[in-house]
C-alpha cells in the first residue's frame, strides 16, 4: 500500500493490479487454511479458526483500503478533467434572453397573498359557524332530554319516541349534506372568481 501512495500516474494501475492479485491469492490461501483448521484437534481448532477469521478481517480491511484509494484516485482524475475542461472553455457575454420577468411574478405573488387572506377569512367564518352549531347541538340535546322527560311523564308510546329519534337521525344527514354542499359552493366560488 505504501508503494501505491508513492507511485506515479502511469504505474499506479500496475501496482493496483499487483495488490489485487496478492489479495486474491491470500483469499484462496485463507480458504485452504479454513479447511485445514477444521481438521485440527478439538483443543486447537477454536484457536486456529480464530486466527483464520482474524486474517480474513485483516485482508478485507486491505481490500477496503484498496477500493478507497481507487475511489479517491478516480475522483481526483475526474476533478482534474473537469478543471481542464473549465480552463480550456471560452466564455462569452450573456444574451438578452437571460432577463427575468419580475412584474408577472409580483402580480402572481400579490394574488396569492389575497387568496391566502381570503381563505383565512373563510376558515375563520367556518370555525364560527361550527362553534354555533356545537352550541345549538348542546341546546337541542337539552331540549330533547326535557321533551323525553315530559313524554315519559305524559306516557307517550315507544312508537312515537322511535319516530322522533328516526327523524333526528335523518335531520343529522340533511345537516351534513347541507354543510358539504355549502363547502363545495364556497370552493367553486373561490375557484372561479379568482
Amino acid at each position: 500500500m505504501g508503494r501505491l501512495e508513492t507511485a506515479d500516474k502511469q504505474s499506479v494501475h500496475l501496482v493496483e493490479n499487483e495488490i489485487q492479485a496478492t489479495i486474491d491469492q491470500i483469499f484462496s490461501h485463507l480458504e485452504r487454511l479454513e479447511i485445514l483448521s477444521s481438521k485440527e484437534p478439538p483443543n486447537k481448532r477454536q484457536n486456529a479458526k480464530l486466527r483464520v477469521e482474524q486474517l480474513k478481517y485483516d485482508i478485507q480491511h486491505l481490500q477496503t483500503a484498496l477500493r478507497n484509494f481507487q475511489h479517491r484516485r478516480y475522483t481526483r482524475e475526474q476533478q482534474e478533467r473537469q478543471r481542464e475542461e473549465l480552463l480550456s472553455r471560452t466564455f462569452t457575454t450573456n444574451d438578452s434572453d437571460t432577463t427575468i420577468p419580475m412584474d408577472e411574478s409580483l402580480q402572481f405573488n400579490s394574488s396569492l397573498q389575497k387568496i391566502h387572506h381570503g381563505m383565512d377569512d373563510l376558515i375563520g367564518g367556518g370555525h364560527n359557524i361550527l362553534e354555533g352549531l356545537r352550541a345549538q347541538r348542546l341546546t337541542l340535546k337539552g331540549t330533547q332530554k326535557k321533551i323525553l322527560d315530559i313524554a315519559n311523564m305524559l306516557g307517550l308510546s315507544n312508537t312515537v319516541m322511535r319516530l322522533i329519534e328516526k327523524r333526528a337521525f335523518q335531520d343529522k344527514y340533511f345537516m351534513i349534506g347541507g354543510m358539504l354542499l355549502t363547502c363545495v359552493i364556497m370552493f367553486l366560488v373561490v375557484q372561479y372568481l379568482t
